[in-house]
């Protein structure tokens, strides 16, 4: 098992695109990329931590390779939105990748160049070290799977972007 953590956006589309993946054991939302130990949502919402929301993917690189896992996270948000994500603005909100090891960086590097055939705009993902994780409360759990229904930004929001994902990819979800 391999562990990556991505952030494009609000941690409850990313988490819920990735969940129902083949090969993906397990999608956790937390922050990752600030200056702020163990940061809470407030302090992230509030712009003053740096930290981005973003999800930890335990993945099974035999069932689903890192690149094809980079290139679905791809899909469900806009990689040339800097610091923002349709209606989230703030630098929570950034796209970023945040690696372990030199084989996710230069994967990484390589999903860009590969995604940026589709934009007019340059990505601006960012690849940076990971160095700490911290889980998001409990509350952000499969969110979208127990609120996707009800809750009318995930109807208005999270639910098109997870649709689109498995649209466009659907030979690789369960």
């Amino acid at each position: 098992m391999e562990e990556i953590h991505l952030g494009g956006g609000c941690f409850w589309c990313i988490e819920g695109g990735l969940l129902g993946l083949r090969g993906v054991e397990e999608v956790v939302p937390g922050y990752s990329g600030g200056h702020v130990e163990n940061p809470t949502y407030e302090q992230v919402c509030g712009k003053k931590t740096g930290h981005a929301e973003v999800v930890r993917v335990k993945f099974d690189p035999e069932q689903i390779p890192r690149m094809t896992l980079l290139r679905v996270f791809h899909t469900l948000f806009d990689p040339t939105q800097l610091n923002r994500q349709g209606n989230d603005i703030g630098p929570q909100y950034r796209s970023i990748v945040l690696y372990s090891d030199e084989g996710q960086k230069r994967d990484a590097l390589a999903a860009i160049d590969e995604v940026s055939e589709y934009y007019d705009d340059p990505v601006v993902t960012e690849v940076v070290p990971l160095e700490f994780f911290w889980q998001a409360e409990d509350y952000h759990h499969d969110y979208f799977a127990r609120n996707g229904s009800t809750n009318p930004y995930c109807v208005a929001v999270v639910a098109p972007k997870i649709a689109k994902a498995r649209a466009l990819h659907e030979d690789l979800y369960e």
